[in-house]
């Protein structure tokens, strides 16, 4: 809808990331795309990082530029667009929920508090880095009681552990807050704005 005339021929634009909220954020903004998600392994890479007291920020681009030059090997001619998304509260990082019962455990922990999304977001083209954009976002979670949660949980089921933090901000997850402080792109996992003016400057999109 938004590509060049030549979009067909010259631009092809791959989406290194099996997430289906960044493919989705992509489709509605008009981008034709593949999906090619990458096998990184983040669990390394995030341990190498605290061994070396990085800051989460650090990490979540390192994980992101792992992405992309993955997706690079794979598509060479192609532009490549990678994220990563940490989470970090109460000085420590945490992963997707692994189960149900680990969300709600979560959930407890974040009541009345609040919490910070780190997002990194890489556009790269062959060897060429051409965006390398890290994004921050402050939710600060409501009281919850027991109750609430228990039927939150019933109510969202497993896509509880598709997030970091337990939550679709775009659906049910939007009941959890009294307070978001971020672009809201952000907090979905994707910096979409610069990545956009990115793909205009770089003429795949019209200007």
């Amino acid at each position: 809808m938004f590509e060049t005339e030549e979009d067909s021929t010259r631009h092809v634009l791959v989406l290194a990331s099996g997430s289906a909220v960044r493919a989705t954020l992509l489709r509605e903004a008009g981008l034709r795309f593949s999906v090619d998600a990458p096998a990184v392994d983040e669990g390394s890479i995030k341990e190498e990082g605290l061994n070396k007291g990085q800051q989460v920020s650090e990490v979540a681009l390192t994980l992101a530029r792992a992405k992309a030059s993955t997706g690079v090997c794979s598509h060479p001619e192609a532009y490549v667009i990678a994220a990563d998304q940490m989470l970090e509260f109460d000085g420590r990082w945490l992963d997707k929920p692994r189960t149900v019962e680990e969300a709600g455990e979560r959930l407890r922990e974040f009541s009345g508090r609040s919490h910070r999304l780190v997002t990194a977001t890489v556009l790269q083209r062959g060897p060429a880095e051409l965006l390398a954009h890290v994004a921050y976002a402050t939710l600060a979670v409501r009281p919850l009681s027991d109750q609430f949660i228990a039927e939150y949980l019933n109510k969202t089921g497993e896509e509880v552990c598709r997030s970091v933090g337990g939550y679709q901000l775009e659906g049910l997850g939007a009941h959890l807050f009294e307070r978001v402080e971020g672009d809201f792109f952000t907090i979905l996992g994707m910096a979409l704005l610069p990545l956009l003016a990115k793909l205009r400057e770089q003429r795949v999109l019209f200007a």
